[in-house]
């Protein structure tokens, strides 16, 4: 994220007599108060900032004399507004392009003015290519406009290489196909010369008719069977590059860090997966089975035609330039925008139908059918519409090509004619030569399709090795060592933010003893279930450190940490398969018995064994043909089945009635003890037993203690017990002094 633009020398003048010599940041503040394009910068000293353009100073002020600085998304743009003097002040304005750049210029503003260190992290990319600064596909790293379509190619090919010999096979018979096919004519010649239309002074011969005759059927059948040995070949070596492919992709996306997988749709995802490797596939098999063919006859029968009369072959091959040019000028500036728009209409549709299938008890429920139905449709037709361009666009391109083509063999057979009459060219050689002209026209009237499944091709190449070439935000390092976890957890100043500049922890400080069972207590949005994240190392502390048993978790492997830690989490999710199979997850290599022990310390064996085909009972997608209290029990015996050293509970028991959540905490006792384990609850009776309670208000570590510690204090958590019990008193009632 550029936070420090560079600018005029007028601007740079008026900048430093307005803040200082030193400028600190410089962003586009390209909105005035009112709405109006414009072309300033905001600028930050070491003590002031202020709004400058065309060297003129519109704005300034003093950092320290204002507080809360924020920025506020509007429609279409956001405003930079600060706290002065006890009332709300906008400083500046500026489009939803530069709204992030403007939250990291609020939070240094922040720490300035209250003089704190500038706790600034610009690790935030843009969509924007550092190129042109155009922007990029969206969910992908590629600029359209500098997307290099050979190297792209060249990628693929890299890919291809571990099927070299199918594919060095393949080649051999395309080109024996394209010799073979260059025989065509000569026996065609050879039957018209000696037995049709015999030249003058020579007799037709029957042996020459049957021998070419015989020729031409050989050509034939030869040909058709390489045609097919041909396809067969190159419909198993694409499909075993695309299935590479499809699994590099899925390998990469289960190491991807959990912060890119929730900023994609689960839709273009799965359109990486799927689709663009199918049409890399169809690429691989039309380019090695037709295109390259078209292209060996084509550059076979250009020679021959030149070897046999150049002239003519001037003539036949006249209409070529033009013909390319005209694809290669479509198809750069025309086509390439069309097939990106499909594309991106293409995902938004995938990801729509995703989200409306998997929420259809939602749709149902709020009876919106109809409503979903008119999304789609407008959806639908987008894609469409889309469609239509380009094929319109085709429609016309083919016409005009096919004309130009034909008029370079009428040509041929009128000077052709014109020769035979003056005797410098027999019948057969016309023949012939039609021939090999044609096997020039065809190839180029079929390459005419190619700018179209090149186009779609490379744009699915891009889009899968986009995905390939991402980075994980959370890497072992180069000396990660495995180490068998104990259970204490230590935070030291933990900061974090989803974005940097947008903290959802700040400076927690807290220790956890091995076999300890801390409650996180918190309104929603206090940072509860993101500082459990962080002990799962799913996201990397921006500042600060987090150890277990005196080690910080960025030196332990991941897969060696996550496997020690289990999880039950607020939405439970259950995979398509047998509920053994479920519990199991977490140990593959799990006995039955153990899986039933694990069911029994999650009180979820009485109600298995109940169902008619007990631990193999099948679930549907995401358990649906169970209850939400026994889809939750299972995730609790999935969760402990490991025997983890550090459990961690959020919202364990939220989807229990009280009868049931009564059984669980039982359960939650057993499996908890000498075991270290945070808990998150709403519901803060779940936590009575929590040896300690950890209280967050704002990302910040408000108050620690027992729950009679903190009820004493009549602090924040105090608050939120009686919240709960003013709203159970009508059903429920409670001692004064216990949750």
């Amino acid at each position: 994220m550029n936070l420090n633009y560079t600018l005029s020398e007028r601007d740079q003048l008026a900048a430093q007599l307005a803040v200082g010599e030193h400028i600190d940041y410089c962003v586009p503040a390209n909105l005035s108060l009112g709405g109006r394009r414009t072309d300033a910068y905001f600028v930050i000293g070491h003590h002031k900032w202020a709004c400058v353009e065309d060297g003129e100073v519109l704005d300034s002020g003093v950092i320290a004399e204002a507080s809360e600085y924020k920025l506020v998304p509007l429609i279409g743009n956001a405003v930079l507004e600060a706290v002065e003097h006890g009332s709300k002040r906008i400083i500046t304005r500026v489009t939803m392009q530069h709204a992030a750049r403007f939250g990291y210029i609020a939070k240094v503003l922040n720490d300035m003015a209250a003089k704190s260190k500038v706790r600034i992290y610009n690790n935030e990319e843009e969509a924007v290519c550092y190129k042109c600064g155009g922007p990029l596909i969206k969910g992908t790293r590629v600029c359209p406009k500098c997307m290099n379509k050979a190297a792209a190619l060249g990628r693929l090919l890299g890919v291809s290489k571990a099927h070299w010999k199918w594919l060095g096979f393949g080649a051999f018979v395309l080109i024996v196909s394209a010799g073979i096919a260059m025989l065509g004519p000569y026996f065609q010649k050879v039957m018209v010369n000696s037995a049709l239309k015999p030249p003058e002074g020579q007799t037709a011969s029957v042996e020459m008719f049957a021998y070419s005759l015989a020729g031409m059927l050989a050509v034939l059948l030869f040909g058709e069977l390489l045609g097919i040995a041909r396809a067969r070949i190159m419909a198993g070596v694409s499909s075993a590059i695309a299935a590479d492919l499809r699994q590099m992709v899925y390998d990469k996306l289960q190491h991807l860090s959990l912060g890119f997988l929730t900023s994609q749709r689960a839709g273009d995802m799965m359109n990486r997966i799927s689709s663009d490797t199918d049409r890399i596939r169809q690429l691989i098999q039309e380019m090695c089975t037709t295109a390259i063919y078209q292209l060996l006859v084509l550059v076979s029968a250009a020679y021959l035609l030149f070897n046999a009369d150049w002239r003519l072959a001037c003539v036949v091959l006249l209409p070529a330039p033009i013909v390319a040019y005209l694809h290669y000028y479509i198809w750069k500036y025309v086509l390439w925008k069309l097939f990106h728009l499909q594309w991106r209409v293409y995902d938004r549709a995938s990801s729509f139908l995703h989200d409306v299938l998997s929420g259809i008890r939602v749709v149902k429920a709020f009876g919106t059918e109809d409503r979903e139905i008119g999304r789609f449709m407008k959806y639908n037709r987008s894609f469409a519409d889309a469609s239509i361009k380009s094929e319109k666009l085709f429609s016309i391109l083919s016409p005009v090509t096919n004309y130009l083509i034909q008029m370079g063999q009428y040509l041929v057979l009128m000077i052709g004619c014109n020769m035979i009459l003056g005797k410098t060219m027999t019948l057969g050689e016309l023949v012939q030569f039609t021939m090999y002209a044609s096997m020039i026209f065809g190839p180029i009237a079929w390459l005419m399709f190619m700018p179209r499944w090149v186009a779609n091709a490379v744009i699915s190449i891009d889009r899968i090795f986009s995905v390939i070439d991402e980075q994980s935000e959370v890497l072992d390092k180069d000396h990660s060592r495995k180490h068998q976890i104990r259970g204490e957890i230590s935070f030291r100043d933990v900061t974090f933010g989803y974005k940097s500049y947008e903290p959802v922890l700040k400076q927690i400080e807290f220790d956890v003893k091995q076999g300890e069972m801390i409650g996180l207590v918190g309104h929603s949005g206090s940072g509860k279930s993101t500082l459990i994240n962080l002990v799962s190392r799913l996201y990397d502390v921006t500042e600060g450190s987090i150890r277990i048993d005196g080690i910080d978790i960025r030196d332990i492997k991941q897969e060696e940490l996550r496997s020690q830690i289990g999880v039950v989490l607020q939405e439970t999710f259950l995979f398509s398969g047998t509920i053994a199979e479920n519990i199991g997850y977490s140990k593959p290599d799990a006995t039955f018995e153990e899986i039933i022990e694990a069911a029994k310390i999650a009180n979820a064996h009485d109600f298995i064994i109940k169902l008619a085909d007990g631990y193999d009972t099948k679930l549907e997608e995401n358990g649906n043909n169970i209850s939400g209290g026994e889809r939750q029990r299972l995730a609790i015996a999935r969760a402990v089945l490991n025997n983890p050293r550090i459990l961690i509970l959020d919202e364990a028991t939220a989807s229990l009635d009280i009868e049931t959540e009564t059984a669980i905490q039982e359960a939650l006792k057993r499996v908890t003890k000498n075991r270290t384990t945070l808990a998150i609850a709403h519901r803060l009776t779940t936590l009575r037993n929590a040896d300690r309670l950890i209280v967050l208000e704002k990302g910040r570590l408000a108050e620690i203690g027992s729950h009679a510690e903190l009820m004493e204090k009549q602090g924040i958590y105090y608050k939120l017990v009686n919240a709960q019990r003013g709203m159970a008193k009508p059903k429920v009632g409670q001692a004064d002094g216990a949750v």
